[in-house]
């Protein structure tokens, strides 16, 4: 796969289970690693809203519930789902290759509401 000498490895799949992210940095940033089913998702750690690490919240199917006010996230879009979450989570175009978590630093983006 060409397109994966863009990307960089977070961590492996097996640092990731369906109810407990994986906490992983990139340039000095916290980043919440995310199982849903058979597929991976990448967020900022950090919630929108308080000073929350995700990776200390609930995960309830496709949501992340931060814990500081429990507020929550869809770990899919990065878009809030619940109140007092406002504003989405940046999130990072993820491949797996060979049981390898990777992402693009470059791909970064906020959803558009």
């Amino acid at each position: 796969m060409s397109e994966a000498a863009n990307f960089i490895e977070l961590c492996t799949v097996g640092d990731v289970s369906q109810d407990l992210p994986f906490r992983a940095q990139l340039e000095g940033t916290d980043l919440a690693v995310f199982q849903v089913g058979d597929a991976y998702y990448v967020t900022q750690d950090l919630c929108t809203h308080g000073p929350g690490s995700l990776c200390e919240g609930y995960v309830d199917g496709e949501e992340i519930e931060c814990p500081f006010h429990q507020g929550k996230f869809s770990i899919i879009t990065g878009k809030p789902t619940a109140p007092p979450c406002t504003e989405a989570l940046k999130i990072w175009n993820v491949v797996v290759k060979d049981d390898k978590i990777l992402i693009d630093p470059a791909s970064g983006h906020v959803a558009a509401a």
